[in-house]
């Protein structure tokens, strides 16, 4: 009788700490989540400088955004953005997922109104195209090697956007490349629809005269997903930067180790910040900002807050 006493305290005692235990990984998990979704609130601007420009160039300041994902009522990022305005850049690159929500258009434009009195490019993303899903958290932290296959009934209204971008002199860069003028220096840009869903079809450049290239200029690339095969492609072409997205900068990440995932073939590393893309040769500085926004089906940021970037682009030594 005393033995059977004993065991049934012990499996009370273990019972008990058990339940401990799960009591405790349950307030640990509403926590990190809790701390999760306050991240998303808190915005930041990184600053980067690349000396790329012809010797004797005026600096271009150029205000990276990307992966906004507008969703209606998201009062504090709209004043944000809007404030974003204060930093004057010169020229405005989009490397898109500007929307999360089929109304999200209005809240998007109001946003973005005071920068799109700046010049600018900008690149459709998938989640410009089409709606997010609900689907399993974990999935993010797997990697994917096919291609996602949106359905139709989930499209979002992009030609309404795409359609106030171009009104305010922004180009569309979707697999053509464009020639403008800035402060006396051509900016060739070239870009591609998003390589996330297969879109993308790499231009190459704009064809000027035979002694084109001894006018002042700097060659831009931009892409939403920077999936390897479209990095070696701007690489090989010389550019002499590229401008990303997509990955979130891993969206959630471990401190001092980095991110999980990039969401594409891009190497963990890369997946948020400047580095350098080598190919055929040659070494390209290649920009990956962690975006500003977050699917509304997973509203949560660890260790990556959300970001726009101002890169200086000045003369080369």
């Amino acid at each position: 009788m005393a033995e059977q006493k004993n065991f049934a305290s012990a499996l009370g005692h273990a019972a008990g700490t058990a339940a401990l235990l799960a009591a405790g990984a349950l307030a640990a998990g509403g926590a990190l989540i809790g701390y999760g979704m306050y991240e998303t609130q808190k915005f930041g601007v990184r600053r980067e400088t690349l000396k790329v420009l012809p010797r004797g160039s005026a600096d271009i300041r150029i205000l990276h955004l990307s992966d906004i994902h507008m969703i209606p009522g998201q009062h504090l990022k709209t004043r944000w953005i809007r404030n974003l305005a204060r930093l004057n850049p010169d020229y405005i690159i989009n490397t898109g997922d500007n929307l999360s929500h089929l109304d999200g258009v209005p809240d998007l434009l109001h946003a973005l109104e005071p920068l799109m009195h700046v010049p600018g490019a900008f690149v459709p993303g998938s989640n410009c195209y089409f709606a997010p899903r609900p689907k399993n958290p974990l999935r993010y932290l797997i990697r994917h090697t096919g291609t996602p296959n949106p359905s139709e009934r989930d499209a979002l209204p992009f030609d309404k956007m795409h359609r106030a971008f171009g009104a305010a002199g922004w180009i569309n860069m979707s697999n053509q490349a464009y020639s403008t003028v800035l402060k006396g220096i051509r900016l060739d840009l070239t870009g591609v629809d998003d390589p996330h869903i297969a879109r993308d079809h790499f231009a190459g450049w704009t064809r000027g005269s035979s002694t084109s290239n001894e006018a002042p200029h700097v060659r831009i690339a931009l892409t939403h997903a920077p999936y390897q095969r479209v990095l070696d492609q701007f690489t090989a072409a010389n550019a002499d930067v590229i401008f990303a997205g997509h990955t979130h900068g891993g969206q959630v990440c471990i401190p001092g180790y980095g991110a999980l995932v990039s969401n594409c073939d891009l190497p963990t590393w890369r997946a948020r910040g400047l580095t350098y893309w080598e190919h055929a040769g040659n070494s390209v500085p290649l920009n990956v900002s962690a975006g500003l926004g977050h699917s509304r089906f997973a509203p949560i940021r660890i260790a990556c807050p959300p970001e726009a970037v101002l890169v200086t682009l000045t003369a080369r030594d």
